[in-house]
């Protein structure tokens, strides 16, 4: 059961939902006056992160088709 906490398929949803709760938080943000660049710049600069990792690990997962 442990090495279940720690699969790659486990891994891929919790940067999902994080990166969900970061476009719900920068979307809170943006709605907000002032608007706080500095955060504005570093939840978005996390939130691409985590797409990044998500695309690898999804490649990992999907092995590519011969063509």
């Amino acid at each position: 059961m442990d090495t279940n906490l720690h699969s790659p398929e486990r891994r891929l949803i919790e940067l999902r939902i994080e990166h969900g709760d970061l476009d719900a938080m920068i979307d809170r943000a943006n709605g907000e006056r002032p608007v706080d660049e500095l955060l504005m710049r570093r939840l978005k600069k996390r939130r691409l992160g985590l797409r990044d990792e998500i695309a690898r690990i999804e490649r990992v997962l999907t092995p590519d088709q011969p063509a």
